[in-house]
């Protein structure tokens, strides 16, 4: 019997600075991630930032972590320790195994 599941593959998201309040207070986040979107294209960081905000974060002030359809401004992104405007921003093809890093840099007084 043929199954219409799509394949996915495991990633690991964390996020700190404060963050990881929205999600639960889990820093830790072990994701199983579709190889494609609903479109067919390669699932990407926008896909993920998406499904952490529907699927993974709890707290209802989804601003604190997005705005305009991306991640807010202030939230430095780490794709395996690098940059994420080093790897194509919201545009980068999550791979098998990869570590997604968000800090946080704004702090409430």
């Amino acid at each position: 019997m043929a199954s219409n599941t799509i394949p996915s593959f495991p990633i690991t998201v964390e996020f700190t600075g404060g963050l990881e309040l929205l999600f639960s207070n889990q820093r830790k986040h072990n994701i199983q991630v579709p190889e494609q979107d609903s479109s067919g294209a390669k699932t990407n960081i926008s896909w993920l930032v998406d499904h952490l905000c529907n699927n993974v974060m709890k707290d209802s002030r989804k601003d604190m972590f997005v705005l305009h359809n991306s991640v807010r401004p202030g939230i430095l992104v780490l794709i395996n320790d690098a940059d994420w405007e080093l790897e194509g921003e919201s545009n980068y093809e999550l791979q098998k195994g990869d570590s997604i890093l968000f800090v946080s840099t704004l702090h409430g007084g």
